[in-house]
């Protein structure tokens, strides 16, 4: 059921209680989803446009591979605690985590 709510700007002279006034509320959430769109298309085609140009998407990693390596072998090898290995990197116990899963993953891909 309806909860019979009507708009009625002060400034645009829109109310949504009569037809025109319903109209050009439709029209105007119409354009701005339409502008929407064309914004996200722009945006997926500039991403797409940068990567082609050797660039990365998205936030910079924190741990070159070399750091990688090294938190895979302190918490696989040589037994220390995520926590200890977080700390002495200066990470999150759940970033070092989904590294060791990560290597995990990839080891068992290979073979």
């Amino acid at each position: 059921m309806g909860r019979k709510i009507e708009f009625q700007s002060l400034t645009e002279q829109i109310d949504t209680v009569s037809a025109g006034g319903r109209l050009v509320f439709h029209m105007m959430a119409a354009l701005a989803e339409f502008e929407r769109h064309l914004i996200r298309e722009r945006t997926v085609a500039g991403m797409e446009v940068a990567r082609q140009n050797g660039s990365r998407i998205g936030r910079p990693k924190i741990l070159s591979d070399m750091q990688r390596r090294e938190i895979v072998r302190a918490i696989v090898v040589d037994g220390k605690k995520l926590a200890e290995v977080a700390d002495h990197y200066n990470v999150h116990c759940c970033t070092v985590r989904r590294i060791v899963a990560s290597a995990a993953a990839s080891v068992q891909a290979n073979g």
